[in-house]
């Protein structure tokens, strides 16, 4: 499969992350955080540079991906109003980087999570967020018509404390705004253990069939009750006797996207790529070289 990270995992210093990915043979470079700026926000010099050392290093961008709608209260804020148009004028910046470095994805998030967003048997009427979901699709609505007359590709992130937090939420969002083609879904297994969504064969099994678009892989341990989330190193979390059905199913099924390795582990130092170094070789074993069991 195409092997990539998202390089500020590794390092703000992009010359330095493309140089790591460099020894590990990591092709696709997924862009965050790059030097002291987002994505979206470097100027004509800087994104002059971000274009050389991507040639000098032969390396293709993956997908651009800012935080787009993250922090969008949906049930406070409007389509429309000041907040809506900054992250609407943000995207704009993301798709143009897109087509100058020859990315087809550009990813987005969703509004702040309501907590219930159906129920029934009276659970409607006292539990849920009421007007939440439906309040949400306006606002990513403009994102959709956006991309299409770009000709560019969303991926909408199952990311902790967004509206989309699982593969279902995911699936829907795309099909509530008759979106399938143009959006897609960004799975990140690991934010959906949150949700108590079991990545495989679950959640994998909500998003084929043409709905998944990028992955993202790191490994967590969640508890929920405790509101408490503690990076793993990867193989050593809740997800690790699910990479390798995970692996099988996206060769299986043709995936012909790239998995990027999300580095958010360290030791408690604080060193970052340390843990990346922890944790590659486990990734490329599973995503890289595994092959499909029999």
């Amino acid at each position: 499969m195409k092997l990539g990270v998202i390089t500020d995992g590794i390092s703000r210093d992009f010359g330095h992350a493309l140089r790591v990915m460099d020894e590990f043979k990591l092709e696709y470079a997924e862009l965050q955080f790059l030097w002291d700026k987002e994505v979206g926000d470097l100027d004509l010099a800087e994104t002059a540079k971000v274009k050389q050392l991507l040639e000098q290093h032969e390396k293709k961008v993956s997908c651009i991906s800012r935080h787009v709608f993250a922090g969008i209260h949906a049930n406070t804020n409007k389509p429309g109003d000041a907040l809506h148009i900054k992250h609407m004028d943000a995207l704009k910046r993301c798709i143009e980087l897109a087509h100058t470095l020859e990315c087809p994805l550009v990813r987005i998030m969703s509004p702040i999570k309501g907590m219930i967003l159906w129920g029934k048997n009276g659970a409607e009427k006292w539990n849920v967020a009421h007007d939440s979901w439906d309040n949400t699709l306006p606002f990513i609505a403009p994102a959709i018509e956006l991309a299409k007359s770009e000709g560019i590709k969303l991926v909408c992130e199952t990311g902790n404390g967004t509206q989309i937090n699982s593969c279902y939420t995911a699936r829907k969002l795309i099909d509530d705004l008759g979106a399938k083609g143009t959006l897609f879904v960004l799975w990140d297994p690991a934010n959906n253990c949150w949700a108590h969504e079991t990545a495989f064969p679950d959640g994998y099994n909500e998003i084929s069939g043409g709905y998944l678009g990028h992955v993202h892989i790191k490994d967590v341990l969640v508890d929920t009750p405790r509101a408490t989330l503690e990076v793993r190193e990867m193989g050593r979390g809740q997800l690790a006797d699910q990479f390798q059905p995970m692996a099988d199913a996206l060769r299986r099924d043709g995936y012909d996207g790239v998995v990027s390795f999300e580095s958010v582990y360290h030791r408690g130092d604080g060193d970052y790529e340390a843990g990346f170094r922890d944790c590659i070789d486990t990734f490329t074993k599973f995503f890289g070289c595994a092959q499909v069991a029999p």
